[in-house]
């Protein structure tokens, strides 16, 4: 039975669903406690999208150079060390994917409340196992589930804009304030460590390229389901982001993590459970993308090292169950561990050094190797990402030390367990 594949659009929804998830309905809480300047706010979404655009171009490239599923798995183990690739596998394992699958979860928990059902952990884990279920028979049925909450969620995000748009403003003073203070902003500590978040935000811009032997004719179809998916997100967060400050207070915003529920309740009064059920439901596309993505690159790591080579294993359609559920149980797990601005900035900042890590790659891609941008300016791509990417990495690290040691702790574990796994691998050699 020949192995089906998906086109331009399926790959263009893994990467909206895999970006539009808990980021953008929960970051301006925690950035608007330091900026109160609309134009830093816009400003830090938009460089956001033009860092994910820039990825997306290098990662194009890298696609086309390795022509093989795993993402940065396999650009960091061919161009570094194999260690840096399984860091990177090991990151994404606990952190890049399972934990936005928990937030994620946990976040559709949180908007149905609304209609009193407090719903908490046990429907968070369920809804994990129910797409779970989904993703383990057949590519036909995951890209069939996928198109449509992506399509469920693409809709749900234009109609809030337009709304937001069309009506006035639903409180007075609202959050909305355009004047030079800006400027002073940019130079604040928080605004890098509110970058890290948008980052976050951000994060999925590379997801189609982790399963590149999934995708049909690939050297076309890969790079335009990137650059759809980004260009999309990016103009979606910020007027999502304005719509969001022009229907409430600063004050009501500062600090909250349901900050659609606290914008749109004014400007709808009851109505807003609706426009709560529909985050909710468009979640599903975030769980269901991250699942996808993150499995496949737990499995081309799992066929070149030993303790993950259970998880290689397939069904007779070619899906990588084991590792569909060992992503399942780690989700569970995390569900039961810290609090959710915790995770939300650990998650961050061990994203951020992995982002940086695989575009550095990009310097080792020959001249002659470019597809897309055929001349030395591709270098500048790179260089501008890593800049942004360190002075990010800095600044969180001195804001928020707790959250970022812990990060760098699961990266020490990772490094730990590399040695160990190298270790087995020669003993069974003798």
């Amino acid at each position: 039975m020949a192995h089906s594949k998906i086109g331009w659009k399926t790959a263009a929804a893994l990467v909206i669903s895999n970006m539009i998830g808990t980021g953008v309905f929960t970051s301006l809480g925690y950035q608007i406690s330091d900026l109160k300047n609309t134009t830093s706010i816009l400003l830090l979404w938009s460089i956001g999208g033009v860092l994910a655009l820039i990825g997306a171009f290098i990662y194009s490239e890298l696609a086309s150079k390795f022509k093989q599923s795993g993402g940065d798995y396999i650009y960091l183990s061919r161009t570094f060390h194999p260690l840096f690739g399984y860091l990177s596998s090991w990151i994404s394992l606990f952190v890049g994917f399972s934990a936005p699958i928990s937030l994620a979860a946990l976040a559709m928990g949180k908007y149905l409340n609304v209609f009193g059902l407090e719903l908490g952990k046990e429907f968070a884990i369920a809804m994990i196992v129910i797409v779970a279920v989904f993703q383990s028979f057949s590519l036909n049925l995951s890209s069939k589930f996928q198109n449509i909450f992506t399509v469920l969620k693409v809709g749900f995000i234009i109609i809030l804009i337009a709304l937001g748009f069309y009506f006035a403003p639903a409180v007075e003073p609202n959050a909305v304030l355009f004047d030079s203070t800006w400027k002073n902003e940019l130079l604040l500590p928080a605004f890098a460590t509110s970058l890290v978040y948008v980052t976050f935000a951000y994060t999925g811009w590379n997801s189609a390229s982790y399963i590149i032997e999934e995708i049909d004719r690939p050297k076309r179809n890969l790079p335009k389901a990137l650059f759809v998916g980004v260009i999309f997100v990016t103009i979606s967060y910020v007027l999502l982001n304005f719509v969001f400050l022009k229907h409430a207070s600063s004050a009501a915003l500062e600090g909250q993590e349901n900050i659609a529920n606290i914008s749109f309740g004014n400007l709808l009064g009851n109505h807003v459970k609706w426009v709560s059920c529909f985050i909710a439901l468009q979640l599903i596309a975030t769980i269901s993308g991250y699942l996808w993505i993150g499995s496949r690159l737990t499995q081309a790591t799992a066929r070149e090292n030993k303790l993950w080579n259970f998880m290689a294993k397939e069904n007779k359609n070619r899906i990588p169950v084991r590792a569909i559920w060992v992503h399942t149980t780690i989700s569970i797990f995390l569900i039961f561990s810290g609090d959710f601005e915790v995770i939300f900035t650990y998650t961050s900042f061990v994203l951020q050094i992995l982002a940086t890590l695989a575009i550095c790659t990009a310097f080792f891609i020959k001249r002659d190797e470019l597809t897309i941008i055929k001349s030395r300016f591709f270098y500048v791509l790179p260089a501008v990402f890593l800049m942004f990417s360190l002075y990010i990495c800095y600044f969180v690290l001195m804001q928020k030390p707790k959250e970022s040691l812990f990060g760098l702790g699961i990266i020490a574990l990772g490094i730990i367990l590399f040695y160990v796994d190298k270790r087995i691998d020669s003993k069974d050699i003798e």
